[in-house]
């Protein structure tokens, strides 16, 4: 039998790198990963301190025990890339404002053996998501930047991003990436239209959603648990591929091959969480 999954992870919850009571706080609040944001939530006066503190907490050995959140870090530019890479407790480099597989190349250079989440905010860098996503062996996630691609793009209402967001499911799948998580919903007081936008996010192929507070984890997480109908569907799934390994058929003549078995333990592997 083909052993599950892991888990993959469901809520990124940003915290900005400046505030470092904070970010000790986000580490105990449930998110699945924490992205310490040395970029836009943070004044440009306040970036060196922020990058301080940073190396600081990934340089606790508590911040890199193996039952510790992983820490992202959302970085600014080259200088806090060099004072991080090499940290025990980074988990990830978040990449702002990449548009080519030139830069993903560079910072690989920079940091390497680190693992790579560049982030899509143009419409450039859509066009070129595909050769982002498979620019080097250390990326390990795409995922975009919502607010400065609506800017870029001119886009008032939410559904404007929706091809971006399906280019972006359709490039990480083919570069053998986990489903991109979808972008922050900026307000943070509205979690009825955090739940509706996370739908619609799960419609389009995405998975998880990074939010910019901690009240926002629940309804993610919620909104992309599979349903208990869903969970019954892949474990037909996969009670019927432990019989025949090839193309089968299901009790109610649906036929299933090796991607859809592989969706349906991922499936689980989700509703495992739970």
């Amino acid at each position: 039998m083909e052993a599950a999954p892991a888990a993959p992870p469901l809520t990124w919850l940003y915290v900005p790198g400046d505030r470092p009571e904070t970010v000790a706080k986000a580490l105990g609040c449930g998110a699945d990963v924490v992205i310490v944001d040395l970029e836009d939530a943070v004044a440009p006066d306040r970036k060196a301190y922020a990058r301080a503190a940073t190396a600081e907490l990934l340089a606790d050995p508590v911040t890199a025990s193996p039952d510790a959140v992983p820490v992202h870090v959302r970085v600014h530019g080259e200088d806090d890339i060099r004072a991080l890479t090499g940290l025990p407790g980074l988990s990830g480099l978040r990449l702002p404002k990449i548009t080519h597989a030139v830069s993903v190349h560079h910072v690989a250079a920079v940091a390497p053996g680190v693992p790579l989440y560049p982030l899509l905010e143009s419409a450039l860098a859509v066009e070129h998501a595909y050769s982002i996503a498979t620019a080097h062996h250390d990326v390990r996630g795409i995922a975009l930047g919502e607010a400065d691609l609506r800017a870029d793009l001119g886009v008032r209402e939410d559904f404007g991003l929706d091809f971006a967001r399906s280019r972006l499911v359709v490039a990480a799948r083919a570069a053998a990436l986990p489903p991109p998580a979808q972008s922050v919903f900026p307000d943070v007081r509205d979690l009825d239209g955090l739940w509706a936008s996370c739908v619609r996010g799960r419609g389009l192929g995405l998975l998880g959603r990074a939010a910019i507070h901690p009240r926002q984890l629940e309804v993610i997480e919620r909104a992309f648990r599979p349903t208990a109908r869903e969970v019954e569907e892949a474990a037909e799934i996969i009670a019927a591929s432990e019989v025949d390994a090839g193309a089968l058929a299901l009790p109610d003549g649906r036929f299933v091959d090796a991607a859809v078995v592989a969706s349906a333990r991922r499936t689980l592997a989700i509703a495992g969480r739970a």
